[in-house]
């Protein structure tokens, strides 16, 4: 049986690139999604096999969509596709379960090679990251811890994209009161009470992009 793969990419051209890609090589892509709350809604009823995401997706980023395929849906491995090879960006992911780290400047070369390693059960890094991923593990013991929940980060990440209050509420079905709530505990956690410094936390943190 052909592996089942979720793809979430806000690029048309580029989902319809990676599907043609994966189909070659005789993955079955089930879906196609081009943020990240949709695609993590999809695992969590059906239970794919490989979820491949970008990070930087609207609503919903890939970071934050793998931290929930992770607790809702463990069986489900993560690659996410990206042009960062950060450390900062890195560590987010392995913390958020990813088992491939993909760069997209290398993703014709490294994503089937991602697929195969990942679905036999092992952790795949794009060559060139793996320096930075040794400094990211050395240096976890002073990283500060975010204090947010999975909510709030989402929340933030809504708000950093310009978001209203009301915006937030029905793109996350919640009521104005719930998501005004969300946002003044956010900020008082991060003692941040001004936007402008929400969206600068949020570049840092890696939930938007600058």
């Amino acid at each position: 049986m052909a592996v089942r793969v979720v793809l979430a990419d806000d690029h048309v051209l580029v989902r319809q690139g990676l599907k043609s890609l994966l189909e070659r090589e005789g993955f079955q892509v089930v879906a196609e999604f081009s943020d990240g709350k949709g695609a993590l809604e999809y695992v969590q009823t059906q239970k794919p096999d490989i979820a491949v995401m970008d990070i930087s997706m609207p609503v919903l980023n890939g970071l934050e969509a793998a931290r929930g395929i992770s607790l809702s849906s463990p069986e489900t491995k993560t690659i996410l596709l990206t042009q960062h090879d950060e450390e900062q960006y890195i560590s987010e992911a392995l913390e958020a379960g990813v088992k491939g780290y993909v760069l997209k400047s290398q993703v014709a070369s490294d994503l089937i090679h991602a697929m195969r390693q990942v679905w036999r059960g092992e952790v795949y890094l794009s060559p060139g990251v793996s320096g930075a991923v040794m400094h990211a593990y050395r240096s976890r013991a002073g990283k500060p811890k975010d204090p947010l929940t999975a909510r709030e980060r989402q929340v933030l990440q809504l708000i950093a994209e310009g978001k209203s209050t009301k915006d937030v509420a029905t793109i996350l079905g919640i009521s104005v009161k719930t998501a005004e709530s969300h946002r003044t505990r956010l900020m008082q956690k991060l003692d941040i009470h001004e936007t402008a410094s929400l969206v600068l936390y949020a570049v840092r943190r890696g939930i938007v992009q600058p």
